[in-house]
C-alpha cells in the first residue's frame, strides 16, 4: 500500500513537472494560440501563418494590368526639319524628292496592378495606371486575360475602376483605414513583372506601417491629391501601383500609389492610399460619375510659435487664411484674410492639412458652421461648401524697398514683374534680404509683394515708408504668398 502511494505520488510529481516544463518551453501550441487571439498579439509563427493566408485568399484576386497607348507621328520632315525648310520651294522639294514620308506608330506600354472589389468583374486601381490607355489588358492570377473597359476615374484622388467581362471571381474584402497604428503588420501584394515574366500569380512582400498621414511634395503630387497617404517598408516596386496593401487579417486597408526613391527602385519607402478615401468614391466611379470636391476659396497656412502670441491664440493650432477669392464660398460666408480658422463643423482645425482634407470631403451644398479667430474674438459663420473648379486662380505664388529690418523693397515697374513674374499691380516688391535678419528669420524672400502692414494697406512705396517709419515692436505682413511676422531687433 505505502508503495503504491510512494509510486502514485512520484507519477503526480512528474505530471505537474512536465505541465511546467510544457509551459516554460512553449510546448502548448493550443493553449499559447488561444491567449495569443484573445490578447491580439502575434507570434513569429502566427506572423508567419498570418501572411501566408493573405497570400492565399487576397492573392485570388489581385490582377495584373497591362496599357497600350498608340501616339502617331506624321512625316519625319514635319519633325526634325523647321525654318527654313517649312518654307513652300523646301516642302514642294522635299515632297519630289523624297516623296509622300507615311505616318509612324508608337507603342506606349504601361504596367500596374489591381485588386478585384466584384464579383462581376469590377476592379479597383490607381488613375495614372491606365490614364491615356488606348488598350487595357487585365491578366487574373489563374492565368486567364481579359479587355478591360474604364468605368470611372478620378485624377485628384489617383482611382478609378474597370471592369472584366467575367463573373464569379474572387473578391477582395474592403478594410478600415482610419484606425491603423504606426508599426502594425502590413502586406503589399501586386505582380509588377507579371507581363514581363509571364508569370499570372502576384507577388508578397511583408513590413509595417512606417507613417501615417504622409503627404508627398509639390514635385511629386502634380495635380494629384497625395496629401493623406500610409508609408510603408514593405517593398512597393515599379508596377504594384493599384495593388492592395493588406492587414494580417486579409483586409484591404490601402491601395499602392507610388515609391520615394533616387534611382526608380525599392528604397524602402512606399505610399499608399487609404481605402477608406476610396471606398467613399467607388460608387460613383462604377457609375461613372464625376466625384466632387468640396471647395472654400481661400489661401490658408499653418500657424508658427510667433503667430500664437500675436493672434492671442491658447495654443498653436488652425489654419491662416492668407488669402480670399473673389465671390468664393468664403468670401460670401464673411472669412477675411487674417481670420484664424480653429473650427470646422464638429471639428477643431490643428492645422491646414486637416482643414483641406476636411473641406474636400465635405458633400458640396452642405452649410457647415465654423469658428474663426479675428483680432484676438472667436467668431462664428456658416459656410456653404462650394464645388471645386477644375482650374483654380492662384492668389498665392512662390515667387521668388528703403531697406527695413533686414529687406529692401521697390515700388512695381514691368522690368521687375517680368523678373519676378509677377502678378500684382499694386504693393511693393522686396529685392533684397539681408541674411540672418527680422525679414530673413521671418521667412521672407526677394519676389514678395507685400501688401499690407499691420491691416493697413501698401500701394506704393510711400505707404511703405509712412507705415513703417514709426513701427515698433512685432509688426504682422501680409504679402502675395501669405502672413509673415517681423520681431524688431
Amino acid at each position: 500500500m505505502k508503495k503504491r502511494f510512494f509510486y502514485l505520488s512520484l507519477l503526480s510529481i512528474g505530471v505537474l513537472v512536465g505541465v511546467l516544463i510544457s509551459v516554460k518551453l512553449n510546448l502548448l501550441p493550443d493553449l499559447n494560440s488561444q491567449i495569443s487571439k484573445t490578447e491580439d498579439t502575434y507570434t513569429p509563427l502566427s506572423i508567419e501563418e498570418a501572411v501566408i493566408n493573405v497570400a492565399n485568399t487576397v492573392g485570388k484576386a489581385v490582377v495584373s494590368i497591362s496599357t497600350e497607348h498608340v501616339e502617331r507621328l506624321g512625316g519625319m520632315r514635319r519633325y526634325y526639319f523647321g525654318f527654313p525648310f517649312e518654307d513652300d520651294f523646301f516642302r514642294r522639294f522635299f515632297d519630289d524628292f523624297f516623296g509622300e514620308l507615311p505616318e509612324r506608330e508608337y507603342k506606349q506600354i504601361g504596367l500596374g496592378s489591381g485588386v478585384i472589389i466584384s464579383s462581376e468583374g469590377y476592379i479597383l486601381t490607381n488613375e495614372h495606371v491606365i490614364a491615356g490607355a488606348d488598350k487595357i489588358t487585365v491578366s487574373l492570377p489563374d492565368g486567364r486575360e481579359f479587355k478591360a473597359e474604364i468605368k470611372g476615374k478620378d485624377p485628384r484622388s489617383d482611382l478609378a475602376v474597370i471592369k472584366i467581362n467575367a463573373s464569379n471571381l474572387p473578391v477582395a474584402n474592403l478594410g478600415d483605414s482610419d484606425n491603423l497604428k504606426i508599426g502594425q503588420w502590413v502586406v503589399a501584394i501586386g505582380n509588377p513583372f507579371g507581363f514581363a515574366l509571364q508569370n499570372p500569380e502576384p507577388t508578397v512582400t511583408v513590413g509595417v506601417i512606417s507613417a501615417l498621414h504622409r503627404s508627398l511634395g509639390r514635385s511629386l503630387q502634380r495635380d494629384r491629391d497625395y496629401n493623406d497617404l500610409i508609408q510603408t517598408d514593405a517593398a512597393i516596386n515599379p508596377g504594384n501601383s493599384g495593388g492592395p496593401l493588406v492587414n494580417l487579417k486579409g483586409e484591404v486597408i490601402g491601395i499602392n500609389v507610388a515609391i520615394f526613391s533616387t534611382t526608380g527602385g525599392y528604397q524602402g519607402i512606399g505610399f499608399a492610399i487609404p481605402i477608406n478615401n476610396a471606398k467613399r468614391i467607388i460608387n460613383r466611379l462604377i457609375e461613372g460619375k464625376k466625384i466632387l470636391y468640396g471647395w472654400l476659396g481661400v489661401t490658408v497656412q499653418d500657424i508658427d510659435e510667433k503667430m500664437v502670441k500675436y493672434f492671442g491664440l491658447s495654443q498653436k493650432r488652425g489654419a491662416l487664411v492668407a488669402g480670399v477669392l473673389k465671390d468664393s464660398p468664403a468670401q460670401k460666408a464673411g472669412i477675411k484674410e487674417g481670420d484664424v480658422i480653429v473650427k470646422f463643423g464638429d471639428y477643431e482645425i490643428a492645422n491646414v492639412r486637416q482643414l483641406v482634407d476636411l473641406v474636400g470631403k465635405t458633400e458640396v451644398g452642405k452649410k457647415v458652421k465654423l469658428v474663426v479667430i479675428r483680432d484676438k474674438k472667436e467668431i462664428s459663420l456658416t459656410v456653404e461648401v462650394g464645388q471645386r473648379p477644375e482650374e483654380i486662380e492662384e492668389i498665392s505664388e512662390e515667387k521668388h524697398p528703403n531697406a527695413w529690418r533686414g529687406m529692401e523693397v521697390e515700388e512695381i515697374t514691368p522690368q521687375l514683374s517680368q523678373k519676378f513674374n509677377l502678378k500684382e499691380k499694386t504693393g511693393v516688391v522686396v529685392t533684397y534680404v539681408e541674411p540672418n535678419s527680422s525679414a530673413d528669420d521671418a521667412g521672407i524672400i526677394p519676389g514678395d509683394v507685400i501688401l499690407e502692414i499691420e491691416k493697413q494697406s501698401i500701394k506704393s512705396l510711400s505707404d511703405f515708408e509712412r507705415v513703417t517709419r514709426s513701427l515698433k515692436g512685432m509688426a504682422m505682413l501680409r504679402t502675395n504668398r501669405g502672413f509673415f511676422i517681423l520681431e524688431e531687433k
